[in-house]
């Protein structure tokens, strides 16, 4: 691996300030920077960038329904089987289901639109809470362990490059699970090395084009 690629050098970075990396790629980056001064000095910028952030995030308790909604979702649910039913009805069931199976897997070929980078971005105890996949055009966010939201707030996704100065790449649709589209801005920060950020903001996303809340997420978007 050619460690004097700049992106490689920024991307190895970023990972290793936000605390991506496995235990043995930490140790191999630490390696690199007893010898390597401007690896040294490229990592000390991110961790500026990133210390703002940190210390931005207050300890949040979970609200209990959170924890019953996540419970109601994961425990086995009860289904009344009737005891008996004739041999063509089940017949018909069957082929009912294998025609909704073969038009979704028809559907999903045709609508097919491959993601080129993902993270996955963490809360302040490090525990993933959001999944993005970043497509051609826009974003794909999921939900992971996301804290409940107020309807008087919006969670705002927020690019932050080798700058530090973060640009907002739109509201996260409300319950965390939708596409955040793309303006043709926001599509050229995607191929660069970034870090990510989800903000608590007033409803409808900050009213001065940067964070006013606490930072509750970050994560760092990696090609695929």
């Amino acid at each position: 691996m050619n460690y004097q690629t700049p992106a490689l050098r920024r991307a190895l970075a970023a990972d290793y300030a936000i605390g991506l990396m496995s235990a043995a790629a930490r140790r191999r980056f630490e390696q690199l920077l007893l010898d390597d001064a401007a690896l040294r000095t490229e990592l000390a910028h991110w961790q500026e960038s990133l210390a703002s952030l940190t210390d931005a995030v207050p300890e949040q308790p979970v609200p209990d329904r959170v924890w019953q909604g996540i419970t109601a979702r994961i425990e086995p649910q009860v289904l009344h089987v009737p005891e008996k039913r004739p041999f063509w009805n089940w017949l018909r069931v069957t082929a009912a289901l294998c025609s909704i199976v073969v038009l979704v897997f028809l559907g999903s070929l045709y609508n097919r639109d491959d993601a080129r980078y993902r993270a996955t971005l963490l809360s302040a105890d490090a525990q993933p809470a959001l999944k993005v996949e970043a497509h051609a055009d826009y974003l794909q966010v999921e939900p992971l362990t996301l804290a409940a939201v107020g309807p008087d707030r919006s969670l705002e996704l927020w690019a932050i490059p080798a700058d530090g100065k973060p640009i907002s790449l739109g509201v996260i649709p409300a319950g965390g699970k939708g596409k955040v589209e793309l303006s043709a801005a926001q599509k050229a920060l995607i191929g660069q090395p970034i870090a990510l950020a989800v903000s608590l903001e007033p409803q409808g996303g900050s009213p001065t084009g940067q964070p006013t809340g606490p930072v509750l997420y970050q994560g760092a978007l990696a090609a695929l």
